[in-house]
């Protein structure tokens, strides 16, 4: 995509301290975007106060204090912006599942805030940030992000006139991130070991927080109105990246790679083998792009006629649903190289204040 798109507008960006939303921001200010203004929303005033002082040089940067369950906010908020990135969420699996109603308020209603704001102020596009958890769901989190989804696409189908364009990205995990596998396995490393895994035949869909990023502002300006915009991801078994982990860490703390001995623990309820970032019945309604799987909606426009014509369609049938299992993973090297090319091994999070294992309900 041309860095041009986004020349001259302005930007807003919900969940602005979480993982995604922060490189949103930092993307949008220190790449070659040149929006007129960006605002930044969160509702963790410690983190959004950090946050603001990282670019207090930045006169197009602004940054408020908000909650996204808050409609007349949100509506204040957006008045002349052009482009929303909406990825405020809860994403724990474990709390949502605790709190159900929690995550209904934030992931659901919350869609349905932005939504009403950006129609009521005339936005010309906003992206919702999903996950593969969406697809096929077996979680409260999961499910709840479905329904962001479909919420979008509803949005976009039964708007009159020349509303906004709503759409959806979907991606799998960013090493990395706040709760990954990284920091986990990074901190069992340090403390000599074990390194728990629940299952040696576990794969994975991987990307940076960088390139995750960069595809979500990419598919602003894809975007045509109601799809959800799957990112083409590499494949990782989950084995191979504690094995590669253990050989780079142990040497920097003292230990010799075999005396960190790898524990099966078994799979957890509710946790997949594979990651599905695509249905079968969705593949019925998918054009391949370069860079992305586009889903087109189930339902079209009521009002709307809607020409996806994507300047970069490599297919316009795809036979197979996205699921890690069936992919090939990357080979021992090649993940080796991805991590030192991403800086995930030793500054994507800090170690030291992670805990150096998951815990599901009933565990402790």
């Amino acid at each position: 995509m041309s860095s041009d798109f986004l020349n001259g507008k302005r930007v807003l960006v919900t969940g602005a301290c979480g993982t995604v939303g922060s490189e949103l921001v930092r993307q949008l200010l220190e790449d070659d975007f040149a929006p007129q203004e960006v605002v930044a929303l969160d509702n963790n005033e410690s983190e959004l106060f950090f946050l603001e002082q990282r670019y207090l040089r930045y006169d197009n940067a602004n940054f408020f204090l908000s909650d996204i369950r808050d409609r007349d906010k949100l509506c204040r908020t957006m008045k002349g912006i052009d482009v929303v990135f909406h990825a405020a969420a809860y994403k724990h699996v474990i709390l949502c599942e605790r709190s159900p109603f929690e995550a209904v308020q934030t992931n659901i209603n919350g869609v349905q805030n932005i939504i009403y704001a950006a129609s009521h102020n005339d936005v010309k596009t906003v992206i919702f940030t999903s996950t593969d958890k969406a697809v096929n769901p077996t979680s409260v989190m999961g499910t709840s992000k479905l329904m962001g989804e479909r919420l979008m696409t509803a949005a976009n189908s039964n708007f009159q006139g020349s509303g906004p364009i709503f759409a959806s990205t979907r991606f799998g995990n960013v090493l990395g991130s706040r709760g990954s596998v990284i920091p986990i396995f990074g901190q069992q490393i340090k403390s000599g070991g074990p390194v728990t895994l629940t299952d040696p035949e576990m794969t994975r869909f991987i990307m940076s927080i960088k390139d995750a990023v960069r595809l979500v502002i990419d598919s602003s300006s894809l975007a045509r109105g109601g799809e959800v915009f799957i990112t083409k991801m590499p494949v990782i078994r989950i084995k191979d990246l504690a094995e590669v982990m253990i050989d780079e860490l142990a040497p920097r703390y003292n230990f010799r790679p075999g005396d960190i001995e790898i524990k099966i623990i078994g799979t957890k309820s509710g946790e997949k083998m594979y990651e599905e970032l695509m249905s079968n019945e969705e593949t019925r309604r998918t054009v391949e792009l370069s860079s992305y799987f586009a889903v087109l909606p189930a339902f079209r426009g009521i009002y709307r006629k809607i020409n996806y014509d994507y300047p970069d369609i490599v297919s316009t049938t795809v036979n197979d649903p996205y699921i890690s299992s069936n992919q090939i993973p990357l080979s021992k090297k090649e993940l080796r190289e991805f991590l030192f090319k991403n800086e995930l091994l030793f500054t994507a999070v800090p170690m030291t204040d992670h805990p150096n294992e998951r815990y599901w309900p009933g565990e402790k």
